[in-house]
């Protein structure tokens, strides 16, 4: 195992002022990324009609995925900023193909959730970069200080040239201070679910994939009756709210 090295007060203080943070390191061992890396590649093998962005819950089908959504290496980038008390909410790996790669439309990951938690502001989502994710292929961008505004308007859109099927209302967005996360392969950054971001189409002739870890302060409840058929795992420390974990 490839020890993490820990966020300092400084940097965890930039999280939570800004709602991210580009931790520019290798998460795992190479040889560790090489296994997590292989089994991104038998999910796309196997997607059959799936669109390459539509790996959602991979670690549902496929268990070894826990052995690193359940890892010190990420775990320890998490404690620093939602405390000792950890579930593991979900995980998705969302690839972009080349010229092809649909957009992902500015949102919350929050909104998506709403209803589903008992409470939002102790989520936090590692996003590793499985290839390189660059601006030219699109990757993920935020408009940073946005976690502390609560839910925003939003309106629909095209599905087949977007991830999602609704978006932020347009004109409700400066993008001229977007934050593009610009990251090497087996790099990661950090984000809270609640930060508006979002990711222009791959319109580059190279992949962009990359895995999104999601965890949760188990301060919050996951209600069961809104979340039929999901499963969460308790990642570390105890079980605070009482949420149904698959692993007690």
């Amino acid at each position: 195992m490839m020890p993490t090295q820990a966020l300092s007060k400084q940097e965890v203080e930039f999280y939570k002022e800004h709602g991210y943070y580009l931790y520019k390191k290798p998460l795992f061992s190479a040889e560790k990324m090489q296994v997590l890396t292989s089994i991104f590649e038998e999910q796309l093998e196997e997607k059959g009609s799936k669109l390459s962005d539509e790996l959602d819950t991979p670690h549902f089908r496929d268990e070894r995925l826990l052995d690193f959504l359940l890892s010190d290496e990420v775990l320890d980038l998490v404690e620093p900023i939602i405390g000792p008390n950890i579930g593991l909410w979900s995980s998705h790996f969302i690839c972009k193909d080349p010229h092809v790669g649909r957009a992902t439309p500015w949102h919350e990951d929050s909104a998506y959730w709403n209803g589903r938690l008992s409470s939002f502001d102790k989520i936090i989502t590692v996003w590793l970069a499985i290839d390189r994710s660059w601006k030219e292929n699109g990757c993920m961008r935020v408009i940073p200080g946005t976690h502390d505004s609560g839910f925003s308007d939003y309106e629909e859109v095209d599905r087949a040239s977007n991830l999602f099927d609704t978006q932020i209302k347009s004109g409700s967005i400066d993008e001229s201070q977007a934050v593009y996360f610009e990251l090497e392969a087996g790099e990661c950054s950090l984000h809270d679910s609640r930060i508006i971001h979002g990711a222009e189409p791959n319109t580059s002739p190279y992949r962009r994939c990359g895995y999104t870890m999601r965890y949760f302060s188990t301060e919050a409840l996951v209600y069961p009756d809104k979340n039929p058929g999901f499963k969460v795992w308790l990642a570390r420390g105890k079980n605070i709210a009482g949420t149904k974990f698959v692993n007690e």
